[in-house]
């Protein structure tokens, strides 16, 4: 048995496992990412790709021309259909989301509709360039102890059977929905494991002569006798078709590839030329971890929570669980928080899982209002879903069903205004805002939030004119403090702080804020400052127009390291 010594262990090399690594890498943390795999995922999965998500690929130091490059075209993938089959008529049209030049006001890069089996191995090929992670296929863990210094975990390379202990400080279990780590824990669960089941055939076709001048990258087969829904990974070349079937009493194994392309031929209403890629049978599930940490073991993405996807919400989840996790580690690591820092990471995340699920939940249940209007949840029967659109009532409703569907394809509220309330961070005795809708995206700097994107400017030096968004001023690997007057005393105060990697920058200085903008979003008074995480999340706001108390800069800047990092010696007596 071989010995490998590395700070941090990762199970799981999918989207989360990999970013975890490749953010930990940014920081100067050794990381192993281990996949039982062979490779990066084949068969689709997940398809979008939130702007957060991006943002935080920005960051991690990514080629974002090849990620973006990889995505789907809006003009293809920007609008969700419902259909009587694909080849039919058209019920109903909504967009997918918000992917126009609008999105730059709020993100400098807009959600795109990149799938999982595109994405992986560009994450994978990142490993190459860097010198901290390793990414190591075909190796399965197998077990897991703890103690109050070190994790020791049995790793097992499945190509030569042989066995390697792997010492840590730290594991990351991001091995999907039924985490081998998970289970060991002891950990439960807690949620319906099975709301419905789904066969999914992929497909090589070319079924855009179909789509004629409504091109998505969802449609929806609202035919009873036909029913499903397409994923469009490529209109040209790269299609999913899921069909709803008892789990209980079915299988994979009864599915053979000529009743698998009778199943799409039928949705699509029409005869084409394709290919059987891939077929297999999965659970919608919603649940969440009763708690994401025991001792030196954290669970991320779908090891911690399992959502519906109607929303497509859990890839974006995990990599935000795993961009929330990995500063704290860096930081308790290289001796600048204590280790109390990471009792918060539960503390922040768990709430988000929660209230994605639900959120999904709710899309979901919502999509049973179309075949209501149509009648079909009765009379589940062509015939019926088409005399109900030929009447005028019949119209109307399935036009109502259909409206009620927008939030589902378009939640830019949810995917950046997500906060925390309890954390690393500091409140400023301003109330949390009342959630109007998913849909609504109301940028705020109130701690706990993603620092709100502007768009600022380099005023002198050679990168003078440059445009960068305010995402770009924070560094990964330490604190930032954003100033916007009275530079000179919050330079002192930074300076003045021992221990802790700090980064100030004075914007109107360093970075031009046009005609205040960024200021105004942030929500500071005159002298006002914000302390911002690694993960872009703000820690604490100073003089916000609500706080009236005017506590030093050097005071006020220390006692809320001293809090978020858990170093009582930085707060003031």
């Amino acid at each position: 048995m071989s010995r490998i010594d590395v700070p941090v262990l990762v199970v799981g090399g999918g989207p989360v496992g990999m970013m975890a690594g490749l953010l930990l890498d940014r920081v100067g943390v050794g990381a192993l990412v281990a996949e039982r795999r062979a490779g990066p995922q084949r068969a689709p999965a997940a398809h979008v790709v939130s702007a957060r998500t991006f943002e935080i690929c920005r960051q991690a130091g990514l080629d974002m021309e090849s990620i973006l490059g990889a995505a789907k075209d809006p003009a293809d993938a920007g609008h969700v259909n419902f259909v009587t089959r694909l080849a039919g008529d058209l019920i109903g049209r909504l967009p997918f989301e918000r992917q126009g030049n609008e999105c730059f006001a709020h993100t400098p890069t807009p959600l795109r509709n990149l799938s999982q089996h595109r994405f992986e191995p560009i994450l994978a090929d990142a490993f190459t360039k860097r010198e901290h992670a390793s990414l190591r296929y075909e190796m399965q863990w197998e077990s897991s102890e703890q103690d109050g210094t070190e994790v020791r975990s049995l790793l097992r390379d499945l190509v030569t059977n042989e066995t390697a202990e792997v010492h840590s400080r730290y594991v990351i279990a991001a091995d999907g929905a039924g985490s081998r780590v998970r289970t060991s824990l002891g950990i439960e669960i807690q949620g319906p494991p099975r709301l419905q089941s789904f066969l999914m055939i992929h497909l090589e076709a070319d079924l855009r002569a179909f789509v004629k001048d409504r091109p998505g990258v969802l449609h929806f087969v609202m035919d009873p006798e036909a029913s499903g829904s397409f994923v469009a990974h490529d209109l040209d070349r790269d299609w999913v078709f899921m069909h709803r079937v008892d789990g209980d009493a079915v299988s994979e194994k009864d599915f053979d590839e000529a009743t698998c392309l009778s199943l799409v031929r039928d949705a699509i209403g029409a005869d084409a030329p394709m290919r059987l890629l891939h077929r297999g049978i999965w659970h919608m599930s919603a649940q969440v971890a009763e708690r994401i940490r025991e001792g030196r073991v954290f669970l991320a993405g779908d090891a911690a929570h399992r959502f519906p996807p109607t929303g497509g919400l859990g890839l974006n989840s995990g990599i935000q669980d795993v961009h929330g996790l990995v500063w704290k580690l860096a930081a308790v690591e290289s001796g600048w928080a204590g280790s109390e820092l990471l009792e918060t990471y539960g503390a922040e995340r768990i709430p988000v899982a929660h209230n994605n699920m639900q959120q999904s939940l709710e899309n979901a249940i919502k999509m049973a209002l179309i075949p209501q209007a149509l009648g079909t949840d009765q009379e589940p029967t062509s015939a019926q879903m088409h005399a109900r659109l030929a009447e005028s009532e019949g119209r109307a409703a399935a036009d109502k069903a259909v409206e009620e569907q927008t939030t589902h394809f378009d939640m830019l509220g949810l995917q950046l205004g997500y906060a925390y309330e309890a954390g690393a961070l500091v409140p400023d005795g301003t109330e949390a805002p009342q959630p109007v809708s998913p849909r609504i995206f109301e940028p705020s700097a109130r701690p706990g939030a993603r620092l709100p994107h502007a768009w600022l400017f380099f005023p002198a030096g050679e990168h003078r004119g440059t445009r960068l968004s305010s995402l770009d001023l924070i560094r990964s690997d330490s604190m930032t403090l954003l100033s916007f007057s009275e530079h000179e005393a919050w330079q002192d105060a930074a300076e003045a702080v021992e221990g802790t990697p700090l980064i100030h920058h004075s914007v109107g200085v360093d970075v031009e804020d046009a005609d205040e903008t960024f200021r105004e979003l942030c929500g500071l008074s005159e002298g006002g400052a914000i302390l911002v995480r690694p993960d872009q999340h703000v820690a604490a706001r100073f003089f916000a127009r609500s706080d009236a108390s005017r506590d030093s800069p050097g005071n006020a800047l220390a006692n809320v390291l001293g809090q978020i990092l858990s170093r009582l010696e930085l707060c003031s007596t």
